[in-house]
C-alpha cells in the first residue's frame, strides 16, 4: 500500500495531473537563464545548451553547497531517498534559500516491473512525472542505440576478417535494452550460416547497467565523452590484450548518438523548484548518481544542490565520495541519512523471508532493535569528515512512540541532529526543520572532507578497506580468478583508479538474509574487471542481475489508458 492510499491522499499521478506547471523558461529565469540557454522539449521540459553550460563554468559565481541524500539499509519497498531529495529542495526554497534538486532518470524496465517510478512521490515529486518515467527527452533511447551500435561494430569487425584477432570467447560488450526481459540475459548470436556472422555466446543488459551510461554521467563535455567512449574495452584479442572502441573505429559514430543525451534535462517540482533529471547509472556495478555535467551547472545556479546516491550509504554514499567526488573534483557540504520506522523494524525483527505486512504493526522494541543498522551507517558517513543529519521519513502508520525512539536515539546516543520528514504528504513544508538543521550543520562543521582510501593504493588493499571499514567484514577472500584479474589490471595500468564493489543492497554484508549489522563474516570477491571509459574498476561479490525480470504480478498488468489519453495505474 502506498502512503497515498494509506492516508487517503490522491495518487502520485492524480497530484501530478492537478498541478498547473509553469513554462520551463519562467522556472529558470530567476536562476539567470534565458530562453536561448534552453532547448525546449515541450513547455515543461528543456535541455541546457552547451553554450550555457560553458558560460556557467567560466562564471566567477561560487559553487553552491552539495547536500547528499543517502539511506540506511532499505526494505524492498525503499525508504524515500528521492522523495526526500525533492522535498528538501522545496523546503530550502520555502525558507527563501536558493536550492535545486538533481536526480537520475528512471529506467523504463523497472517502471513496468516492480520498482515503479523514480521521480519522487506525493507532494514532493518532479514534473512532468509521466514523461520523466517514460520516454522523457529520449536519453535512454540514445544510450541504448549508442551501446548497440558499438556491439554491431564489434561483431561486424569479427565477421569482416577480424584483423585485430579478437577472441570470440573474450567479447566483453553485450547488447542492451531498456526493458526487464530475463530471457535475453544469455543468448547465442550469429546463427544461420556464414552470411549471418560468427556464432558466439552473447546476452543483454539493462541500458542503465551499460558502461555507456556511466561514461555519459562522468563526462565533462563532448570532447571528454568522446575520449571516454574510445577507451571502452569491448573485447580481448588472442594474446589477452584489450580491444577498445577506438580500435574498431566506433568512437565517432557512438559519440554522435550521444551528443544530445549529454545535455542535462531541466524540469520542475510540484512547488516549482527547478530540478535536473539526467543520467541513471546502476548503483552496484557503476556509481549510481546523476551526471556530473548536471551537478556542475546546478552548483553554479544555486546556493544548495540536493542530490542523492542509490541504495544504502554503504553502496551509494561510499561510491559518491570515493568515485564521483574524486573524478568530479567536488565534495559534499553535508549529508542527510534517510531512515524510516519500517526499515528499523525490518532490521530489528527476525523476519526472513521478509513478512513485510508485519512492519505495519506498531512495535517500538523492534525499532530499537534495528537502530544498530542506522548507527553503522552514521559511523561510516562520519568517517568522511562531512556532517550528518538523519531524516526520519514518516509514514502514515508510524506512531509517535516509534518516531521518538529514533529521534531521541540520534540526539542523545549518537550526538547528531535528526528531523522528522513529512515531505510526501506536505511538500516542502514537511522538510523545513530538516533543511534548517542541515544549514546549521554546514555552518558549524570544522572537519575536512577526506576519501576512504588513496587511489594509488594497491587494488587489493582498496577492496579490503571498503569491505572492512564500510561493510564491517572481518576479512576478504579473493577467488583465484579474481587474483588473476587483479594481476592483469595492474599490468594494464588500472592500479590507480577508484573501486566500485558490487554486492547486495539488502544487507551491509554480501548475504541478503543478514539484517542489522552482521559480524564475523568474510567478503568473497569473484571477479575484478575494468570500466575503462568510466575510469574505475568493478569488483563483483556475486552474480549480479544486470537485466532484471518482471515479477509474478508486474506493475504493467495494472496499467491502462483511456481513449482521451488519461493514464491509470502508472502510480
Amino acid at each position: 500500500m502506498s502512503p497515498s492510499e494509506a492516508d487517503g491522499l490522491p495518487t502520485d499521478y492524480e497530484i501530478a495531473q492537478d498541478v498547473d506547471t509553469d513554462h520551463i523558461t519562467e522556472i529558470v529565469e530567476p536562476l539567470g537563464l534565458a530562453a536561448d540557454d534552453l532547448e525546449l522539449h515541450g513547455d515543461d521540459t528543456a535541455k541546457l545548451t552547451y553554450n550555457a553550460i560553458e558560460r556557467l563554468r567560466e562564471s566567477d559565481r561560487d559553487d553552491g553547497d552539495i547536500i547528499l541524500v543517502t539511506g540506511m539499509t532499505p526494505t524492498p519497498m525503499g525508504e524515500g531517498k528521492t522523495v526526500t531529495t525533492v522535498g528538501l529542495s522545496q523546503a530550502f526554497n520555502q525558507l527563501d534559500e536558493n536550492a535545486l534538486a538533481a536526480i537520475r532518470e528512471p529506467s523504463i524496465g523497472p517502471v513496468f516491473g516492480v520498482k515503479g517510478g523514480a521521480a519522487g512521490g506525493g507532494y514532493s515529486q518532479v514534473l512532468p512525472m509521466e514523461k520523466i518515467n517514460l520516454h522523457f527527452t529520449g536519453d535512454l533511447h540514445a544510450l541504448t542505440s549508442a551501446h548497440n551500435l558499438l556491439s554491431t561494430m564489434l561483431d561486424n569487425h569479427i565477421k569482416q576478417g577480424n584483423e585485430l584477432g579478437i577472441a570470440v570467447n573474450r567479447v566483453q560488450w553485450p547488447r542492451a535494452m531498456d526493458m526487464n526481459d530475463r530471457v535475453l540475459r544469455e543468448t547465442v548470436v550469429g546463427l544461420g550460416g556464414e552470411v549471418t556472422g560468427v556464432p558466439r555466446e552473447d546476452g543483454f543488459i539493462l541500458t542503465a547497467a551499460s558502461e555507456m551510461m556511466a561514461v555519459l554521467c562522468l563526462a565533462d563535455d563532448l570532447a571528454d565523452l568522446k575520449e571516454r567512449v574510445g577507451r571502452i574495452i569491448v573485447a580481448y584479442d588472442e594474446d589477452g590484450d584489450p580491444v577498445t572502441a577506438d580500435d574498431i573505429e566506433a568512437t565517432g559514430a557512438v559519440t554522435i548518438l550521444l551528443k544530445d543525451a549529454l545535455k542535462p534535462n531541466i524540469v520542475q517540482t510540484v512547488e516549482g523548484t527547478p530540478a535536473f533529471v539526467h543520467g541513471g547509472p546502476f548503483a552496484n556495478i557503476a556509481h549510481g548518481t546523476n551526471s556530473l555535467i548536471a551537478d556542475d551547472a546546478a552548483r553554479k545556479l544555486s546556493d544548495y544542490l540536493i542530490t542523492e546516491a542509490g541504495f544504502g550509504s554503504d553502496l551509494g554514499a561510499e561510491k559518491f565520495m570515493d568515485v564521483v567526488c574524486r573524478l568530479g573534483d567536488m565534495e559534499p557540504a553535508a549529508m542527510t541519512l534517510v531512515a524510516s520506522v519500517r526499515a528499523l523494524k525490518y532490521h530489528g525483527k527476525d523476519m526472513w523471508p521478509a513478512d513485510l505486512d508485519a512492519l505495519d504493526e506498531p512495535d517500538p522494541e523492534a525499532v530499537k532493535g534495528g537502530l544498530e543498522n542506522l548507527d553503522a551507517h552514521v559511523e561510516n558517513l562520519r568517517g568522511f569528515g562531512v556532517p550528518v543529519v538523519v531524516a526520519l521519513n514518516r509514514f502514515p502508520g508510524d506512531t509517535d512512540e516509534e518516531v521518538d525512539v529514533v529521534l531521541d536515539h540520534c540526539r542523545e546516543e549518537l550526538g547528531i541532529e535528526a528531523a522528522e520528514s513529512t515531505v510526501f504528504e506536505e511538500g516542502g513544508a514537511g522538510g523545513t526543520d530538516l533543511a534548517e538543521k542541515l544549514m546549521t550543520a554546514i555552518e558549524t562543521n570544522d572537519e575536512s572532507f577526506d576519501y576512504l582510501y588513496e587511489a594509488e593504493a594497491p587494488i587489493q588493499e582498496k577492496i579490503e578497506t571498503i569491505a572492512t571499514e564500510i561493510y564491517g567484514a572481518e576479512s576478504v577472500s579473493f577467488q583465484s580468478g579474481a587474483r588473476d584479474d587483479i594481476e592483469r589490471m595492474n599490468d594494464l595500468g588500472f592500479d590507480d583508479v577508484p573501486i566500485v564493489i558490487s554486492k547486495t543492497f539488502h544487507s551491509l554484508s554480501d548475504d541478503a538474509e543478514k539484517k542489522g549489522v552482521p559480524t564475523g563474516w568474510e567478503l568473497e570477491i569473484q571477479e575484478v574487471y575494468p570500466s575503462a571509459g568510466a575510469g574505475f574498476l568493478v569488483a563483483l561479490t556475486s552474480d549480479v542481475l544486470t537485466l532484471p525480470g518482471l515479477p509474478s504480478d508486474p506493475a504493467a498488468a495494472d496499467m491502462d489508458i483511456d481513449p482521451d489519453g488519461t493514464v491509470s495505474g502508472l502510480f
